[in-house]
């Protein structure tokens, strides 16, 4: 039962919350959607109740999606070997197969259905649909630690944005501005061959065709965190090159980081990195002074 002083608590926090409300009224916000918060049922209804209610107070989000531990159990369970270098999956055919069927099916469909269950209307896609993600193949290079040489790291079917196409998701906005576009990062190459795009770096292609106001990666840690462990609330994207060059950020936060910082270079207002575990973080992300995570700006 709720006592008036839950219900006064309440109200303050509404109240308190107005300026940030009014601030991102009408503005466009991409949130990257995964890690473990997604295999989490609690987690993932207060999520899409809290994108709901974003779409309620007048922002417009736009949902980019991740699989990494769904596409993980459903390639262990096939038998298919994958590996890791540089925080990104090296992607052969029979694993880009599984990544295609795992993101633009089952996950991406769930968080369409939750987002509908919680009073929303969501509509997703693929990078593939109306040409809305172009890809690259992914180059990588690595340095021999005796001999000092570059080499260059093949991974495979692993893709980068070369071009986003936002004439598809501007078609579905004009039929119905109620939509909230859930996108799978699947790539399209110019000869048609499909990509496995990193979630974290097609949101923040998608964040800058979109001029978005924020864009918030969601992950399975606090945020950025220094040598000590300790949370960075703040880094200049200028800073970014020299956290990654001195070992600040390791494995997968460098994809993150560096995402991060090209999209606020491509005109996005600000990048956060946070932890999608928290419950509803995207809320206190946007909608509280102290906000949460690590803000490049």
């Amino acid at each position: 039962m709720t006592t008036q002083s839950d219900a006064q608590f309440t109200a303050r926090t509404l109240s308190e919350a107005l300026p940030y409300i009014q601030r991102y009224a009408g503005q466009t916000i991409v949130v990257k959607y995964g890690g473990h918060a997604m295999g989490d049922a609690s987690l993932a209804l207060s999520f899409a109740r809290d994108v709901v209610l974003l779409k309620a107070l007048g922002l417009n989000p736009v949902i980019v999606h991740g699989g990494g531990p769904q596409i993980g159990k459903l390639l262990d369970k096939l038998g298919i070997v994958s590996e890791f270098k540089d925080g990104l999956r090296v992607t052969d055919e029979a694993t880009m197969e599984v990544v295609e069927m795992v993101l633009s099916g089952p996950i991406n469909k769930s968080i369409v259905r939750a987002i509908n269950q919680a009073g929303g209307k969501a509509v997703g896609l693929s990078g593939a649909d109306g040409n809305l993600l172009r890809a690259e193949k992914a180059t990588r290079t690595t340095r021999d630690p005796d001999s000092h040489i570059e080499q260059i790291v093949d991974l495979g079917f692993v893709g980068e944005p070369s071009e986003v196409d936002i004439s598809v998701l501007n078609a579905l906005l004009q039929a119905d501005a109620a939509l909230i576009p859930v996108v799978a990062p699947v790539g399209v190459g110019a000869d048609g061959a499909r990509y496995n795009v990193n979630a974290d770096t097609a949101a923040g292609a998608l964040a800058a065709a979109l001029k978005a106001s924020r864009l918030i990666l969601m992950t399975d840690v606090a945020g950025v965190l220094d040598k000590q462990k300790q949370l960075i609330r703040e880094i200049p994207a200028s800073q970014v090159e020299l956290l990654i060059k001195d070992g600040t950020a390791v494995g997968g936060m460098i994809p993150k980081l560096e995402t991060a910082a090209q999209s606020v270079n491509h005109g996005v207002g600000a990048a956060v990195i946070l932890d999608g575990r928290a419950p509803h973080a995207l809320l206190m992300e946007l909608f509280t002074e102290h906000g949460a995570g690590t803000l490049v700006s």
